[in-house]
Formats: C-alpha cells, structure tokens, sequence
C-alpha cells in the first residue's frame, strides 16, 4: 500500500501527470504511426516506400528551417507574456511568425528553380527529382502546422496539441494510404502525404483562432513591443539548432538515396521509426516542461527548476529503458513484421537504440537550453556534432552501408548531448544527466 501511495503522489505532480497524460496520446499517436507503416510496407513496393521516406525525410527538414526556430521562440514568448499576465498578446507574435513562415517558404520554393541541380546535389546530396519537385511547394503547410501545435501548447491546449501531433497527423494519412491501395492507386502515395499537411494546416488554423477569440481578452501590451527584427532574432539560434538537430537525423537518409537506392532507404527507415518509440517518451515529457522550464527561469526560481528537472529525467529513463530492452531482445522479430527484407535493418536498428540510451540519460537538455536564454550555445553544440555527423557519414556509409549511417547518427547524438550536460552542468549547477 505504501508503494501504491507513492506512486499516486508521484503521479499527482504536474510535470508527472501532463507529462503521463501527454505520452498516452502520443503512444496513440505511435500506434496509428506504425499501422500506417506496417500497411505500407506491406502493401506498397520498397521502391515507392523508399520514395516516401525520402519526400518525408525532406519535407521535414525544409520545413523546420521554414519554421525557424518559432516553434521554440513562441513557448518561450508564452512564458514571458504569462508572467506579465497579457497571454492575450500571443496572437499578435503568432500572426507575424505565420508570415515570415510564408516568406521563407516562397524564397525556398523560388530558390528551387534558381539554383542548379547540380549544386544542390553535389553539395547538399539532395536529388532534383519529381519527388523533390513535388515537396517544396508543401513546405508551407508543413511549417503552419508544426507552428500551430505548439501555439496551442503555448495558450495552455497541450492536450489539443497533442490531438493534433499524434492523432489527426496520422489518421487522416491512414485513411488516405488505404484508399490509394484499395483503389489502386499506389502511385498517388507521396502525394496523399503532402496533401495530408495542407489540410491539418487549414483545421489546424481555424481551431486555433477560435481559441483566441474566446480565451483571451484583449489588453493594451506595455512590455517591449515584439517586431518582426525581435522575433526573427529571437528564433535565429533555435531555428538553426532545430535544423543541425534534424539533418543528423536526415542526413543518413538523403545520403543513401543518392549512394545507395530507395530499397535501402526503406529498409533503414524502418529502423529509424522504430527509435521513435524511445524519443516519444523525451517529446512528450519536453512538451510539458518546456513552457515551466521559461518562467521558473525567468522567474530566478532555480531550485524549482531544478527539481522538476530531476523528476523529468527520472520518469524518462522509468519509461524509455525498458522499451529500448525490449526493442533490442526482439528487434528481428519486430522488423519481421514490417515485410519481406526488413530484417536486413537489424544490426542498424541496435547501433541507433545506443545512441538513444544515452539520449534518455541525459534528460530535456535542448529544451533546458532554448528556453533558458541559452539557444546560441545550443546552436554552436549542434552545429559542431553536424559536422561530425556530415563527416562520419561520408566515410562510413560506402563502406558500411545503412551501419555506417546508424554509427555515424549515434555517434554524433551522443556528443552533444553529453556536450551540453557538462556545460549546463558547469554553467547553471543544474543536472540533467540521471545520476550526476
């Protein structure tokens, strides 16, 4: 009885309880991430799987740097506008960071056809292809959607977000992936997914400004006024942090589809999306401390801070350990599932659950950072591991294949996430790392 009670009174501490009730909606969210996944490679070939990976894989980082960093920056606004009591004022930043989305998106799209095709894909190792050519104009809506979720965390909708990330984000596609199959229309994959985001950017929008007019009222902000100079300035660092973070991720995929072929590309995202059971567990628990995280810090409230750091941490590693075991017992048999050839992923698939462990030690690190006034070290920790990371693919991936990218991934995940413990470590005395 005395565990049970523990546990409750554990379980009651904000950070706890959102974060729980956060990582159930994403675990629902996983759920119909994987269905999707499991349908498709099951039932499309690996050629036009590989395919989507890679339009994925592009959209994703194009439109994280489309984003710039403002998925960020308007947590950390939101903070800092709460504890002037005028989150009313958030719609104002809002808007003008949907334009500069748009403008940012306009100069990619534009800088497309501008720039050779033998510039991107000698230096960037992005083929210009049909499929290139029919995710940039998405770019767009992708961004308005990833800022519109975490608009609603920062207006204290977590849940709504969530809704949005993990529930709508998947199922509209899951619709759409078994009609093209059903149908016949396998050919139309890439297309259904790119056209999944303009309709979540439009929905996405309309209960967003609902939520505007009827939660806030409209006050006169007499704080320092937030023009578009500040915005950009405040988001530059997290949005180049935010794109380093994602090309290592990205980078290993976009570099096989041009060594390799699309069949491996398929193969080993697999292995990739399995990871994502492990990193659900960090976003989930980094969605509910990120916007605490900014106004304790604001608020000089360190040893709160620290506290609740110390539990975040704590229930990452009570989830994310035993998940990362069990992948790894029964990793062949679980990519068995996802068709013929999968298993091939397996050694790749063990060398990225490593990296991962250290990840899950380590704790809510970039999000301590970004929402500290400390995103410019983040961006430097990053942008140093990238270049490890663009280092080690290009040397391991001709001779190791999908391995070689898997190493070079984890290898750079886990140098700057233990980079940024030691400076947090030494800057703050805050210990993020489990154990310290």
């Amino acid at each position: 009885m005395g565990i049970l009670k523990k546990l409750t009174t554990f379980y009651k501490l904000s950070i706890v309880g959102k974060s729980i009730n956060v990582l159930i909606l994403r675990m629902l969210g996983v759920l119909l991430f994987f269905l999707t996944t499991l349908f498709i490679t099951n039932s499309f070939t690996p050629s036009i799987v590989g395919m989507y990976d890679f339009s994925r894989s592009l959209l994703i980082f194009l439109g994280t740097i489309a984003v710039f960093g403002m998925q960020q920056s308007v947590i950390y606004y939101s903070g800092y506008l709460a504890s002037q009591n005028n989150l009313g004022y958030i719609k104002n930043i809002y808007l003008k960071m949907v334009a500069i989305v748009f403008f940012i998106a306009v100069l990619m799209n534009i800088g497309l056809y501008i720039i050779s095709s033998e510039l991107l894909q000698g230096w960037i190792s992005i083929p210009i292809d049909a499929i290139t050519e029919k995710t940039f104009p998405a770019i767009f809506f992708y961004g308005v959607t990833m800022l519109n979720i975490d608009a609603f965390r920062a207006i204290d909708k977590i849940y709504l977000s969530e809704v949005f990330r993990n529930i709508l984000r998947y199922l509209f596609f899951f619709l759409a992936t078994m009609f093209l199959f059903y149908s016949e229309n396998s050919d139309w994959l890439i297309e259904a997914f790119l056209l999944n985001f303009v309709l979540l950017a439009v929905i996405s929008t309309f209960f967003l400004f609902r939520n505007f007019h009827t939660q806030f009222e409209k006050k006169e902000f007499l704080g320092e006024q937030m023009t578009f100079k500040a915005i950009v300035r405040r988001s530059a660092p997290m949005a180049i942090s935010a794109a380093s973070f994602l090309l290592m991720q990205s980078l290993d995929v976009f570099m096989l589809t041009r060594l390799t072929d699309y069949e491996t590309v398929a193969y080993y995202s697999v292995a990739i999306k399995l990871t994502l059971l492990v990193s659900i567990v960090l976003s989930s628990v980094n969605a509910v401390i990120a916007p605490q995280i900014a106004e304790d810090f604001a608020g000089q409230k360190m040893q709160l801070l620290k506290t609740k750091i110390k539990r975040s941490t704590r229930l990452i590693l009570l989830i994310t350990l035993p998940i990362i075991i069990f992948l790894g017992l029964f990793a062949m048999l679980i990519l068995s599932f996802f068709g013929e050839g999968y298993q091939v992923a397996y050694n790749s698939l063990l060398i990225l659950l490593g990296g991962q462990v250290i990840n899950a030690f380590c704790g809510s690190i970039g999000v301590y950072l970004n929402m500290t006034g400390k995103q410019k070290v983040f961006q430097f920790i990053l942008l140093s591991a990238l270049a490890i990371n663009v280092l080690l693919n290009y040397i391991l991936i001709p001779l190791y294949g999908m391995n070689g990218a898997a190493i070079a991934t984890s290898t750079s995940m886990i140098i700057w996430n233990l980079s940024a413990v030691i400076y947090i470590y030494r800057k703050d005395g805050v210990q993020t790392f489990y154990g310290i």
